[in-house]
């Protein structure tokens, strides 16, 4: 079985430094989100939903965030699985999910397939969307090249 968790399934340097490149996308869009790379508890339930392709992590606001309608962001980052488990080095990402999360469960999702828009009965407002969508180009920029150049910003 493999790990759910985004600490649980860094077995390289290149994919531990792709996974801090990808919390420090989140946090210059968000710096107030503290990261947690074990969002899910390790029990039979979560297990049974454990993809073998992803790393999942968080992140977690100090409050609520009226403007995204949640108080944590779940990213879910699919990967390009070579022979039934992730590459030894850095794998590919083939897409990323997004998901506003309360206590309550899930506010809006946001799929890096179709239009990039999110859906849900609570979705944040649309400047939020716009970094929402600007993570998600950078973390396929950070899978395929390394760190996005941000010399020319």
């Amino acid at each position: 079985m493999n790990p759910v968790n985004a600490a649980a399934a860094v077995h390289s340097v290149a994919l531990a430094q792709t996974l801090a490149s990808s919390v420090t996308l989140v946090r210059r869009q968000f710096p107030a989100a503290k990261p947690n790379l074990s969002p899910w508890r390790d029990d039979p339930c979560t297990r049974h939903w454990d993809e073998a392709a992803t790393l999942d992590l968080a992140f977690d606001f100090p409050g609520w965030s009226p403007r995204l309608q949640c108080r944590s962001l779940l990213l879910q980052l699919r990967l390009k699985s070579e022979e039934g488990g992730m590459d030894a080095s850095c794998p590919s990402l083939l897409g990323v999910v997004m998901r506003g999360m309360t206590f309550e469960g899930e506010r809006w999702r946001l799929a890096t397939v179709g239009d990039w828009l999110p859906a849900g009965p609570h979705l944040p407002q649309r400047d939020q969307v716009e970094q929402l969508q600007l993570i998600c180009r950078e973390l396929f920029e950070v899978f395929e090249q390394g760190v996005p150049d941000r010399t020319s910003s």
